[in-house]
């Protein structure tokens, strides 16, 4: 993939100020940052993603649930959709098993004891390889900044512009799903808590050896939506922070600020909150997910007045933000989410990174068709 050696991650909440329908711009006024993740500390690409990873043997379909295939309008139905999200179009699933919740600690230190796999945070950037991508003469950068290190949120203690990620995100040496916070840190008692720091490649192998495979973003959000076709969210149409606590979002002051009314004020345990009506826990918040598909900000608009069957998304990735960097689809928001700045815990809400990134709030989980 080629990638300059300078880049920033855009995971989050677009906002581009593209659309003519006026509900859509009234929308975008509301969210305050053009991105969730724009602005960020620069750091190079993983020098290698191709890891080979055997299947473990046939699907357990333990811990999964069945989704009965169906058809149902895929994208936003209300006011509150950034421009990516419309037109709701018709699409087509079948039937498919998804695990109950956010692939755990637990789970993927069996996959790594089993293959000897290293994630892309755990891997230390190799210069050789790196400046094939990089143009003719750059220079090599100071050898403590090749070191492996992952991006952690750290908050600042005042308010801060919602335009600038990198006020609250850092390139933390040794941060892995081993040690989320960097060196020193670690997830003892935690087996039960969401993997964070995973890439995109991280994900598509753990899912190879389980045998199974990342979820399409039409079955992603179909099984969000739990039955629900035109709810706001996982549960309906309340308000996250009306009633009972229905998600591990933030609350409060983003980024400075988080009451956890919700009880959690970083990652929860998986299963902390109430499933949707189709058995999925934590469709909402907690982590972001990965999903198959490239990102491509037009998707939608070309998919106006269809109905496909089992969608894979488009060819390839396009990102007017940073056309030059390719990304896939995150779905489902995170425990950084907050309706002042980023309400990706909408069932519609649709994110991007780029495919070698691990953040601290990026997991995923897997879907089987056997």
């Amino acid at each position: 993939m080629k990638r300059g050696f300078l880049f920033y991650i855009a995971v989050g909440c677009i906002c581009s100020c593209n659309s003519t329908d006026p509900s859509v711009v009234a929308a975008e006024k509301k969210d305050t940052a053009m991105s969730c993740e724009s602005n960020l500390p620069a750091r190079f690409p993983a020098a290698s993603t191709d890891t080979a990873i055997a299947q473990s043997g046939s699907v357990s379909h333990k811990g999964m649930i069945w989704v009965a295939g169906n058809t149902f309008g895929m994208g936003a139905s209300d006011k509150e959709g950034r421009p990516d999200e419309y037109p709701q179009h018709a699409v087509t699933v079948n039937g498919f098993w998804i695990d109950a919740t956010e692939v755990t600690n637990a789970q993927f230190r069996q996959f790594v004891e089993a293959t000897g796999y290293v994630t892309t945070a755990e891997k230390k950037p190799d210069w050789e390889e790196l400046k094939k991508q990089l143009p003719p003469g750059t220079p090599k950068p100071a050898d403590e900044l090749l070191v492996a290190s992952s991006l952690v949120f750290t908050p600042p203690v005042r308010p801060v512009p919602l335009d600038d990620a990198s006020q609250w995100w850092a390139w933390k040496k040794g941060a892995s799903w081993q040690h989320p916070q960097g060196e020193g840190s670690d997830i003892k008692g935690k087996d039960n808590y969401p993997v964070v720091h995973i890439s995109w490649f991280d994900a598509t192998a753990y899912a190879k050896w389980a045998g199974k495979r990342l979820p399409t973003e039409a079955e992603w959000e179909y099984a969000a939506r739990g039955g629900l076709q035109n709810a706001t969210y996982p549960w309906g149409a309340e308000d996250i922070e009306a009633g009972n606590p229905k998600a591990n979002t933030w609350q409060g002051s983003f980024p400075d600020k988080n009451s956890g009314w919700d009880h959690f004020k970083a990652l929860a345990p998986v299963k902390s909150f109430a499933a949707n009506q189709y058995g999925l826990y934590d469709m909402a918040g907690n982590v972001w997910e990965w999903c198959s598909d490239w990102y491509d900000a037009n998707w939608y608009a070309s998919q106006k007045n269809t109905n496909t069957a089992n969608p894979a998304g488009p060819a390839q990735s396009n990102d007017p933000m940073e056309p030059t960097v390719p990304k896939k689809v995150v779905r489902g928001g995170s425990f950084m989410c907050n309706a002042s700045y980023c309400k990706g815990y909408r069932v519609t809400a649709r994110m991007k990174t780029s495919p070698d990134t691990g953040l601290e709030h990026t997991g995923f989980r897997c879907v089987s068709s056997k």
